[in-house]
């Protein structure tokens, strides 16, 4: 088996493990603290976020409360949350203003993201993981989005990985291409950097 073929069978295992954990609401609960902890003091007011797939851990309902905290504090700008959107002739992601309640629209891979909102540019940005290993590696779903986005977003927003400890990885391989992120969290805490 090449390369390629066992990266593909080790998201599917992956996937299918984590759409199978007996325990997934009660890591995500878990995730849901560990994130709004991790947001405590940061000075970003442009998160962006992903819409979940798969299994994913949904960080929307974090970031909706770390929204909220902002109006309660009554900062002087408002606190905004992204979801991508994909440019299927670049292969890249924009962030769109995203909102409970706003109207979405399926993308081309069938991904629902907002519908006519203006975009916004993070500079915090949650990113997926099917899986993670050390230096801040993930491993995506094999399109190469982030990577291309990251490469081109200047200034680079900071980057966090969000996963479940199941899908740490101890001999992940980074490619040339791989975007090594700033930080990734997982149910048990900040894995990394540690």
């Amino acid at each position: 088996m090449d390369k390629s073929d066992a990266k593909k069978a080790l998201r599917k295992a992956l996937i299918e493990a984590r759409l199978n954990m007996p325990d997934r609401l009660e890591r995500a609960e878990a995730l849901q603290r560990v994130m709004r902890i991790w947001l405590v003091g940061r000075p970003d007011i442009v998160i962006g976020a992903y819409w979940p797939i798969k299994g994913e851990f949904d960080p929307l309902p974090a970031l909706h409360r770390w929204k909220e905290d902002g109006e309660l504090l009554d900062e002087p700008q408002p606190r905004r949350i992204g979801l991508p959107v994909v440019n299927k002739e670049h292969k890249t992601l924009t962030f769109h203003a995203w909102y409970p309640g706003c109207p979405m629209e399926e993308d081309a891979y069938g991904i629902p993201k907002p519908k006519d909102t203006e975009v916004i540019v993070p500079t915090l940005l949650f990113v997926p993981c099917v899986g993670y290993g050390a230096g801040g590696y993930r491993l995506g779903y094999g399109g190469g989005f982030y990577d291309r986005t990251l490469a081109t977003l200047q200034p680079r927003p900071h980057t966090i990985g969000l996963g479940y400890t199941h899908g740490y990885l101890d001999e992940l391989e980074p490619e040339l291409h791989d975007m090594p992120l700033d930080a990734i969290l997982n149910d048990n805490g900040v894995v990394w950097p540690l």
